[in-house]
């Protein structure tokens, strides 16, 4: 079962997740000509702009309303993105598996980002159930997603400190990495993808339409 996990498994979930990529961004594009405004009013000026003040901390108005808020999603979405690629553990598999050298992050910091993903992943659960507003457009498919998210991190720092059987826990760290990977393109993961395009058109919209910011 290692080997499966560690060989066919993970070449199965990178050909989902590229070839699910492509279908996705490929859809979009096709649907977004079938709008007639939606082309001709992308800017590259006002896009990139809108890009930049969302992407950096309290750089728009609605996050500086939420300062908590902010800190927690960006740490997480941080540590979501960076820990998986430049963890030691990954970095030897990519060396061994594909001869690509990484930098590997040190193996305290490493434990502290994954603990800061585990951290978000329960905030973001409790804010759904806790909020009124949010748990109105909250459904089961939320709550199930949040959990594969935080599965191959939770079971990957279980197996570093060898909770329950090491064998055990590192197989299931790798079955479930391969869930989160190939559910990216077909859950709400997506919007990693889409992100940059439905910001650049926000963006566009209010500054070349109307004039206005929209941070």
């Amino acid at each position: 079962m290692y080997e499966f996990a560690r060989g066919p498994l993970v070449w199965i979930a990178f050909l989902i997740l590229i070839l699910g990529s492509l279908y996705r961004l490929i859809w979009m594009v096709v649907f977004s000509k079938k709008d007639k405004v939606v082309h001709p009013y992308m800017s590259l000026k006002y896009g990139l702009r809108s890009l930049f003040h969302w992407s950096i901390p309290f750089g728009a108005r609605n996050m500086r309303l939420r300062p908590f808020f902010t800190v927690v999603s960006f740490l997480f979405h941080i540590c979501l993105l960076v820990t998986p690629i430049f963890v030691l553990g990954h970095t030897l598999l990519w060396k061994e598996s594909w001869n690509i050298s990484l930098w590997s992050l040190p193996e305290g910091l490493a434990d502290a980002m994954t603990i800061v993903v585990v951290i978000g992943v329960v905030f973001f659960a409790l804010r759904r159930i806790s909020m009124p507003a949010v748990r109105y457009v909250t459904y089961l498919n939320d709550y199930l997603l949040l959990g594969i998210v935080i599965a191959p991190f939770a079971t990957g720092l279980m197996a570093r400190y060898q909770v329950f059987n090491y064998q055990t826990m590192i197989v299931v760290h790798m079955f479930t990495g391969a869930i989160w990977l190939a559910a990216i393109p077909f859950t709400r993961i997506v919007h990693m993808l889409f992100y940059p395009f439905t910001r650049a058109y926000m963006g566009s919209e209010s500054g070349y339409v109307r004039s206005a910011k929209d941070w």
